[in-house]
């Protein structure tokens, strides 16, 4: 099992996390964004960099994936992508995306985009907040439970 992060959006305190639990659990950890990052030097931690461009990190995500393997993403398509190869989808808020749950959640992306398309102001998300963060450790700490050791 292979951790990857949609790392362009994440923020810096849900890579920090990851990267400890990459080096305590010597779990690989990929990092694939369209811009330089600065990581802590790991042999479990490695950086993709992309060129700039709509949807080209996801892409390369959805290219290398393996089945099993782990995504950090709040790109509702990119997680959809993600659970049809098999693997698994974590938002930084510390929702996973499952086959339950990615219908829906792409038909309200989809009305919200045709709601700016047609000018209506819909506001963005909250500001990530220690709740969220404590949710994701959480989350990420019950799946490498269970999957990291296989």
């Amino acid at each position: 099992m292979q951790i990857w992060i949609d790392a362009d959006a994440c923020p810096r305190v849900i890579k920090e996390i990851l990267y400890r639990a990459a080096d305590r659990l010597r779990v690989p950890l990929t990092l694939v964004a369209n811009k330089a990052l600065h990581t802590p030097p790991s042999p479990y931690i490695k950086v993709i960099r992309v060129a700039a461009g709509f949807d080209v990190a996801d892409r390369e995500i959805e290219r290398l994936l393996e089945p099993g393997d782990l995504v950090i993403t709040a790109d509702i398509p990119l997680a959809a992508a993600v659970i049809e190869k098999g693997g698994h989808a974590l938002d930084p808020r510390g929702e996973f995306f499952t086959r339950d749950n990615i219908g829906e959640r792409l038909a309200m992306r989809n009305f919200m985009d045709e709601l700016r398309s047609g000018g209506v102001e819909t506001g963005g998300p909250s500001s990530f907040n220690r709740a969220d963060r404590t949710a994701f450790a959480n989350q990420l700490d019950r799946f490498l439970a269970r999957h990291a050791q296989r």
